[in-house]
């Protein structure tokens, strides 16, 4: 016996040894000190005075209205602020939704930047107001600022600004921006379909995504500018309890309401769904890691042993970390009886899906419609769509956007990550295998958490480096 222990001590130790060597192995990059040196001259002011009218136009879409008015007047402010582009390039005009055409003079697979100009409504107590544009210590403050304005400006700023230096490029470069992608309506579907009857095959195309940010995950220090590779499917579904109804003051048990609680705290306390990390994932923990603090570089710089822990404890480390690694189910509607003291008949409530690509949209809404099953539950599918293709991050355009960000953000690191929202890009996997969802602009941690929120805006000293991201690209499809 004491040998056998002697020998599972050695064990331990050369085990601890490797680890301990592996971590230590991992030298901190200079993304852990760089800070981005935002512009503050005549450029990023005259940026940011044009963006300012474009926040001033209020873009806000609804599934539920059709009138489209406030979009053909927000292109009429584009034709004032873009004059070149809209007397050199084809315009297109989906209900709504744009898209250019700027020729190019060779036969190269063209290519496509896109950002959507519709935004969300824009509720609550704000700092300024939220379509006023204000430009103030250095910031546009308003809605649709990050998301995504300033990157459909920095984009179209690029084009205008290459056309009137007598640029011409290699291939077409189309740009696209749809006002109906915040709920996921008509008009990136309809641009994706006339480029395919058209026989329009692209090369690559970046939609809005991640964006150049410090400390992207808690505990991983430094700027990051990062790519999405990966966007996962979506799905609704509506869960639904029967029972036999009745006065409220004399209740029987599990009730279709008690019952819809039960299932909905089972799922929260147990997912159903199967967690892995798939290759964009490591290779995103592979570059993050040498500036993670301590302890969390060393179960990172070793998932080989701490993978399976790891996928228990992501959910209490980072959700959006655990998002990346299996289908998410959120709960976010509900009804029950039309009285205060009334027993329902029938109640339901809804539920958000996120599919990954290793687990099926079937096979997930199979584990999910037996666990509710158990509480005599029925589900029915809403709406379903399929995730995309995941990009190679060792693919040539995803090494040309890493290439120049590293250019115009020097010491930044680029990580590929997991789009765990939804963007307009998802709509093109039928015209493009290479879709990159990346936004080249550095935000800081409340403007990141403003999208979608309060006090949105974004820094005028970012605009012009975006400016030049996208000119860069233009410039790179013949070398890349």
């Amino acid at each position: 016996m004491g040998w056998i222990l002697g020998i599972l001590a050695a064990v331990i130790l050369v085990l601890a040894a490797v680890v301990l060597v592996r971590t230590l192995a991992l030298k901190p990059t200079p993304a852990k000190e760089v800070k981005v040196k935002l512009q503050d001259n005549e450029r990023s002011r005259q940026y940011a005075e044009q963006l300012s009218r474009m926040i001033q136009k209020e873009t806000v879409s609804s599934r539920f209205d059709n009138d489209k008015t406030k979009f053909y007047e927000f292109h009429e402010i584009l034709e004032e602020l873009f004059p070149e582009i809209h007397k050199n390039c084809e315009k297109h005009v989906f209900n709504g939704s744009l898209l250019f055409r700027w020729k190019g003079k060779g036969n190269c697979d063209p290519i496509l930047f896109m950002s959507h100009h519709d935004v969300v409504e824009a509720g609550g107590k704000w700092e300024q107001e939220p379509f006023s544009g204000k430009v103030e210590n250095g910031r546009i403050w308003g809605r649709g600022t990050v998301d995504t304005k300033a990157s459909l400006f920095c984009l179209l700023t690029a084009v205008e600004e290459l056309i009137k230096e007598g640029y011409e490029p290699e291939c077409d470069v189309y740009m696209a921006s749809s006002c109906t992608e915040e709920f996921s309506g008509e008009g990136a579907p309809l641009t994706a379909k006339y480029l395919k009857e058209q026989g329009v095959h692209l090369s690559f195309l970046i939609d809005e995504g991640g964006m150049i940010m410090e400390e992207p995950i808690g505990g991983v220090k430094g700027t990051y500018a990062m790519v999405g590779v990966l966007e996962k499917g979506y799905g609704d579904l509506r869960f639904t309890a029967k029972g036999k109804g009745g006065h409220a003051s004399a209740p029987g048990k599990n009730t279709p309401l008690v019952r819809l609680g039960k299932f909905m705290a089972a799922v929260e306390k147990k997912s159903p769904f199967r967690s892995e990390f798939n290759p964009t994932v490591k290779e995103m923990f592979r570059r993050l890691a040498p500036n993670m603090a301590f302890g969390m570089k060393l179960v990172f710089a070793n998932l080989w042993l701490f993978e399976g822990l790891l996928k228990k404890l992501m959910p209490s480390i980072s959700p959006a970390g655990a998002a990346m690694l299996h289908t998410t189910l959120a709960f976010t509607m509900a009804k029950g009886a039309d009285g205060l003291n009334v027993l329902p008949q029938e109640a339901y409530v809804t539920g958000n899906l996120r599919f990954i690509p290793h687990q099926s949209n079937d096979e997930s809404i199979a584990l999910i419609r037996e666990m509710a099953k158990k509480y005599d539950i029925e589900t029915e599918v809403i709406y379903q769509d399929y995730p995309c293709p995941v990009v190679d991050y060792k693919s040539a355009p995803f090494k040309m956007v890493e290439e120049i960000v590293q250019e115009i953000y020097p010491g930044v690191c680029v990580s590929p990550y997991v789009m765990t929202g939804g963007t307009d890009a998802k709509y093109y996997s039928e015209v493009c295998e290479n879709c990159l969802r990346f936004a080249p602009l550095y935000i800081d941690s409340q403007q990141y958490e403003s999208i979608h929120g309060l006090n949105e805006n974004i820094y005028a000293g970012t605009l012009p480096m975006g400016v030049d991201f996208y000119k860069k690209a233009v410039k790179s499809v013949k070398t890349y």
